[in-house]
């Protein structure tokens, strides 16, 4: 009996119905930097945020019923970890939407740390090192919130105690990677995008050296489509932060990060001090990070699965 021929047209109708869809593209222009400083302050308000404080277990609920109204699945991860100061109580929060559960290469991960370092002998409350970059991962949130396969987490302890090492700094991040690895699903997060330190008024990203080079290109064409790559540079060196645990579990992984904080072009003298004061953010630098993240998100939902 002789096969059917079935029509090209309907042949071709067929395997588009079978080829996966692409995700829409996400708004970016969407991001409003005032709703992100709008975020910034909230966050600030409760104080200086140190791991184990009350006020970060507060912080840690608002995110998560922020993430939870805005159509998200947002947990808290709570962990014990060793630090110089003794045992501390750590609380990553980790929120996916709802289009996709994840998969080999499927996942795109946008991870800040919402922590500020603890001190003893002043209130440092981070509105740049802590607030800035949980504020725009919100509101990425909520633009981004009906795409497939996106992770948005915040991680605690990325500030160290006394000295980054093994048991002082970045144990959010670390941890989360090791249950990524304990469960096998390395393979799931195809890129890894961490914003830090990006509300400066005199915004000057820089990525460091020792991201993966390809999402880096991906970075700086991101920027040039949203029209802001004149706030977008290379860095001089390796900068230690949340997106090392993930390079070195073979990730790929980018920071987004303006390391130049201070009272004058070049110097960095408000980091870590009771100067980071919300008076020193803009939404206008806290929308270009966002937006610029925002398209890279989409660039690389437009690249092919590997």
């Amino acid at each position: 009996m002789a096969a059917k021929l079935i029509p090209a047209f309907l042949a071709a109708t067929l395997l588009a119905g079978c080829a996966p869809k692409p995700p829409a593209e996400i708004p970016w222009q969407s991001f409003d930097g005032n709703r992100a400083y709008a975020q910034a302050q909230k966050l600030v308000s409760f104080g200086a945020r140190p791991s184990g404080s009350d006020a970060l277990a507060r912080q840690a609920s608002y995110v998560t019923t922020q993430l939870q109204d805005f159509g998200l699945e947002a947990e808290e991860q709570s962990f014990l970890a060793s630090t110089p100061r003794g045992p501390v109580q750590f609380r990553n929060v980790i929120a996916k939407t709802r289009g996709g559960r994840g998969g080999s290469g499927q996942v795109i991960l946008i991870g800040a740390h919402y922590d500020t370092k603890w001190f003893t002998n002043q209130t440092f409350v981070g509105a740049n090192d802590g607030a800035s970059g949980a504020a725009v991962l919100l509101e990425m949130a909520r633009v981004a919130s009906t795409q497939p396969n996106l992770w948005f987490v915040f991680f605690d302890g990325e500030e160290c105690t006394r000295e980054y090492g093994p048991e002082d700094g970045l144990h959010g991040s670390r941890f989360f990677v090791e249950l990524l690895k304990s469960s096998g699903k390395t393979s799931w997060v195809r890129a890894m995008i961490l914003l830090d330190m990006i509300g400066d008024a005199r915004l000057n990203v820089t990525l460091p050296v020792n991201g993966d080079p390809k999402l880096i290109e991906q970075a700086f064409e991101a920027a040039r489509d949203a029209g802001h790559r004149d706030f977008f540079g290379f860095g001089k060196g390796e900068v230690l932060d949340d997106h090392v645990p993930f390079l070195r579990a073979g990730i790929p992984a980018v920071d987004l990060i303006d390391f130049e904080y201070g009272s004058a072009p070049g110097l960095n003298d408000y980091w870590h001090t009771d100067k980071d004061t919300l008076d020193k953010i803009s939404p206008r630098s806290l929308q270009i990070a966002g937006q610029t993240a925002l398209r890279l998100i989409s660039r690389l939902q437009m690249l092919p699965v590997r």
